[in-house]
């Protein structure tokens, strides 16, 4: 199974970078401005007026380290996992991205990898105070 896989080192104490992947108010700084959180934890991600609708149940959370979510939505993200995995590196933290378990390596699957390439540039600018909004809008592309 193909994964698509990230690194990137971010001028923001590691508790920063964990807001932004496992709160609402963090994932609606960079990644999608309608996020609804279900009250089991669940997180809805609307996009292009919730013609898609992206549902993620927490699949794992180790506080300074890690947090994960399982896919139960979309035609080919529906079973992949979402992984942060954070560390600290002095001033820096270390942020390796996996959106894993994909059943192949499809056209959509490419996409998605360059999408995430964006979405992490944007978490970064979002932790290190630079922050440009989410990419995903209520009914369009932030670009």
């Amino acid at each position: 199974m193909p994964d698509i896989v990230h690194r990137i080192e971010v001028a923001a104490p590691l508790e920063a970078v964990e807001r932004l992947v496992s709160t609402r108010a963090g994932f609606r700084a960079w990644w999608a401005e309608d996020v609804q959180v279900k009250s089991d934890g669940t997180v809805e991600l609307g996009f292009f007026d919730r013609t898609t609708v992206c549902r993620l149940r927490p699949a794992g959370a180790e506080p300074g380290r890690l947090a994960a979510w399982t896919c139960q939505t979309g035609q080919e993200w529906s079973g992949t996992r979402i992984v942060f995995e954070m560390a600290a590196q002095g001033r820096t933290t270390v942020v390796r991205f996996t959106h894993g378990d994909w059943q192949k390596a499809t056209d959509f699957f490419t996409s998605c990898n360059t999408t995430w390439g964006e979405l992490l540039f944007r978490l970064k600018a979002a932790a290190e105070g630079k922050g440009r909004g989410p990419l995903f809008l209520a009914s369009t592309l932030a670009y």
